[in-house]
């Protein structure tokens, strides 16, 4: 999840009227800081630019889905469902389902703490 002032600063970033990418762009640097720092849910460069993208779609930025050449049916699936969630029309996930993810998180955090 995007810290405050990650989504603060791309807010600044649309109202100044500047393209989708440099507003998502913050939203990557965010997870590049992660993947940096050694955060155990990311594996790759690779991986830290999508969750970056993914993130940047839910917040609100206007960035559309990758070429039909260049990524996997699946993934522009899930980028159009992320901008549709960002633009107030997706389907929230069930309580049951963000229970289960918090949980599975908690539980990632810990074993990750104790090695």
């Amino acid at each position: 999840m995007p810290t405050k002032k990650t989504v603060q600063r791309a807010r600044r970033k649309a109202r100044a009227g500047k393209k989708p990418t440099t507003q998502a762009g913050e939203f990557v640097k965010e997870e590049m800081r992660r993947y940096e720092k050694g955060d155990a849910d990311i594996k790759s460069r690779k991986q830290a630019i999508a969750i970056g993208l993914s993130e940047a779609r839910r917040a609100g930025v206007k960035l559309p889905a990758p070429k039909k050449g260049k990524t996997s049916a699946a993934t522009r699936k899930k980028a159009a469902r992320d901008r549709a969630v960002g633009s107030g029309r997706g389907k929230k996930p069930s309580p049951a389902r963000s229970r289960g993810a918090r949980k599975a998180a908690a539980t990632r955090k810990r074993k990750a703490g104790s090695r």
